[in-house]
């Protein structure tokens, strides 16, 4: 297969590419292996995960270019064991190995995304990162909790932006490059574009940065989702008269971002990042309208907003206790505002707004690789973090004939408070370059504090809680021959309540939500072994994992009577539900692997597949079955990839995503609009896709997405895929 060159020279292939050394100095790697980042980009297609010696897969630069994919949880799409569910248009929720977002721990460049509002479907959260701002995407599956704390029960989502190019030599001490790009969709009358800027001075200072824009109208689909049991279209979402088109989608979104690195000399680095994220009238699909509510009922979310700040120092060939180090201090300000319409004959309308304010640091060191024997090696990394919330939430009611707002109940305690923190070593102990063993620990403090009776806070309890604790994890890989190891591993997660469990108050699917002040820590403990194989011509994995998980937090209905003092909107709701853990070990266990081949003549395919399975003891004591299915899970599902480039800068590809039907429902499930009656029928989507690349200066991609127009969702989801459509890319760089 032919190798991409960048100005530096052919990018290294397969095994041959030396692996990064650790997470630190990865983030100066990924620019070294391709300098065209202000222009158009071509980046490394066996792209090397940092957890080499876990179940993990990378989604290149190059894959973000060439699939068009329209958010950060689309781009994953074709990752072995990852799902993604949209409850609305402008969100969307990862399932990595069956668990969401709020049990997988997010993570940009090393900082923490995850804050103490996630919620149980945390849908709008990983979509406020850009994906054109993204060098790579790496999905880390199974717990993880050593490593990135509370949270990080499912696996690990890890976002790397992209890095100034830092060109040096030339007949200039300075450089600078530009890039225009325009993107189109059909499906959704997308139009958007982004303007972006690399400049640096004699390869010691370097700024990256744009701005970008989308307005994205209501979504085509390929027509109604039918219930498998009762051939009656889903409930959610409303379809317009032509059936296809699908009410309460589309929204607006800025973005702006600016990233400079100065490099002190070859060991000391300092970066400074700017990221911010700006959604606008953004409905949320399932509540616009509620099935039960009149047509022009709509919760919108009119402002999704994150702003993150931070710096990051890096030391790369230190001494030996601490040969890399990379310290960060951030601060992130999430906002978020909802308008709910309650109709034409209304005349008033509920206004909600969530601030929450997180400052955090996180320092990781690696040693130097001790040699204790002839063959016998040992490298030990460790660190520390801390991030602190403070939260303030707001709800009032307008009056709109007479111009008067009331304050009203809050989704949240407003003035609460939330600190997840941490210590964790890792070591790594490599036996004649044969055997590889893993072990590790972490210990945690979460605090959790938020204030109880205020005004328009009828029946809230005080919170004061802390949870300490600590894990441990390990595992062995064993090279069988060169290329293929035989890879083993046993790591312990948990996630503590954070305030969206103990303190919120608002809709979801699945009915009316309240808060539950007496929740405990969830803890998992998951296995998994499989095979890895990286050779010249092939790359396969396949990992069999089996997760053990006690005090599961999951959502069980609770009556009327349970209802707070003078909640008017529970007692009137027809479903309300609660958190709670469910006592005894619920059990997720399945299978996710993928296979690419590099074949001659520029083609080349890939092909994932997943399978998750997962029950629970039954919330509700003494009934029967004993045991149920877990909420949400994923159907067995898999995508393939065929592909074919030339060295002149074509490329086409064809790409097929699949599922299996997810019938095996909870009782919540089966409550909740957004799953047809009876449970979600599997789909096959083929999407084409075509393009030219002129190095550096220009890149152009077509993409016809759903060819056969299928109807068809993923599981737990409020809206239906697009249909066919057409989706268009232009880039000019100079």
């Amino acid at each position: 297969m032919p190798k991409e060159t960048g100005p530096e020279g052919p990018v290294p292939e397969g095994p041959t590419a030396p692996p990064p050394a650790s997470p630190t100095k990865l983030t100066h790697e990924a620019t070294e292996q391709a300098r065209t980042v202000g222009r158009t980009t071509v980046r490394d297609h066996r792209a090397k995960s940092t957890h080499d010696t876990r179940a993990a897969s990378v989604v290149t630069r190059r894959d973000l270019e060439e699939r068009l994919p329209r958010s950060a949880p689309d781009a994953l799409r074709f990752e072995p064991g990852v799902y993604v569910q949209q409850t609305a248009h402008g969100q969307g929720s990862p399932y990595v190995r069956g668990l969401t977002g709020q049990q997988t721990v997010m993570m940009f460049d090393g900082i923490r995304l995850n804050n103490s509002t996630f919620r149980y479907g945390p849908n709008q959260y990983f979509f406020t990162i850009d994906s054109r701002t993204l060098q790579k995407l790496e999905v880390l599956r199974g717990a993880a909790s050593t490593r990135y704390g509370s949270d990080a029960m499912g696996g690990a989502l890890l976002a790397t932006p992209i890095d100034p190019a830092l060109e040096a030599g030339g007949q200039r001490n300075w450089y600078g490059h530009s890039k225009a790009m325009m993107r189109s969709g059909t499906a959704d009358g997308e139009m958007g574009g982004r303007a972006q800027l690399d400049i640096g001075w004699k390869g010691k200072v370097g700024l990256f940065g744009g701005v970008g824009y989308r307005d994205v109208g209501l979504l085509r689909a390929g027509g109604k989702v039918l219930s498998p049991t009762t051939g009656q279209p889903v409930k959610s979402p409303l379809f317009a008269s032509d059936g296809v088109t699908q009410r309460g989608t589309g929204f607006r979104e800025f973005t702006a971002d600016a990233r400079l690195v100065y490099k002190i000399n070859e060991k000391h680095r300092l970066t400074l990042g700017y990221y911010d994220y700006r959604q606008f009238d953004a409905p949320r699909t399932d509540r616009c309208p509620p099935v039960t509510a009149p047509q022009n009922e709509c919760l919108w979310y009119d402002e999704q907003f994150r702003t993150l700040v931070y710096g990051a120092y890096d030391v790369n060939d230190g001494p030996a206790a601490a040969e890399r180090v990379r310290w960060t201090v951030s601060y992130q300000h999430q906002h978020e505002r909802r308008r709910y319409d309650r109709g034409p004959e209304s005349t008033y309308r509920i206004i909600g707004r969530d601030e929450v304010y997180s400052l955090g640091t996180g320092l990781n060191i690696s040693t130097k690789n001790f040699g204790l024997a002839r063959g016998v090696s040992l490298r030990v990394d460790y660190g520390l973090d801390a991030y602190f919330d403070t939260l303030r939430s707001y709800a009032w009611n307008t009056f709109l004939d007479v111009g008067i707002t009331t304050p009203t109940t809050s989704q949240y305690a407003s003035g609460s408070r939330y600190l997840t923190s941490g210590l964790w070593t890792e070591a790594k102990l490599s036996l004649y370059d044969r055997v590889e063993l893993r072990a590790g620990g972490r210990g945690s403090l979460v605090v959790a504090r938020a204030p109880g009776n205020l005004d328009a806070m009828v029946g809230r309890r005080p919170i004061d809680q802390n949870w300490g604790g600590a894990v441990g994890g390990g595992g062995v890989a064993v090279r069988l021959i060169d290329g293929v190891r035989w890879i083993t591993n046993l790591d312990q997660g948990f996630r503590a309540p954070n305030l969206d469990d103990l303190t919120s108050r608002q809709a979801t699917g699945a009915g009316q939500q309240y808060e539950n002040p007496n929740l405990r820590p969830e803890r998992a403990l998951t296995l998994e072994t499989g095979l890895k194989i990286e050779r010249p011509r092939v790359e396969f994995q396949l990992f069999a994992f089996q997760s053990w998980i006690d005090r599961l937090i999951t959502r069980v209905r609770f009556d009327r009577d349970q209802c707070p003092p003078e909640d008017n909107i529970c007692g009137a709701a027809i479903y309300n539900v609660t958190l709670a853990n469910i006592a005894g070990t619920s059990h997720i266990r399945g299978f996710d692997g993928a296979v690419r081949l590099f074949l001659p003549k520029g083609f080349g395919m890939r092909a994932t597949a997943a399978y998750t399975w997962g029950d629970g003891p039954n919330p509700v004591p003494d009934l029967d079955p004993v045991r149920v299915p877990l909420s949400r899970i994923p159907p067995l599902n898999g995508t393939v990839e065929i592909n074919w480039r030339h060295r002149a800068g074509f490329f086409a590809s064809s790409a097929l995503r699949w599922a299996r039907p997810q019938t095996r429902l909870t009782e919540t499930d089966k409550n909740d609009q957004r799953i047809p009656l009876g449970g979600t029928p599997g789909f096959a989507v083929l999407d084409v896709r075509a393009g030219y690349r002129l190095q550096p200066y220009a890149l152009v991609v077509l993409v016809l997405e759903n060819v056969t127009n299928a109807a068809y969702r993923y599981h737990g989801s409020s809206i239906n895929g697009p249909g066919r459509g057409l989706n268009v890319l232009i880039e000019v760089g100079f």
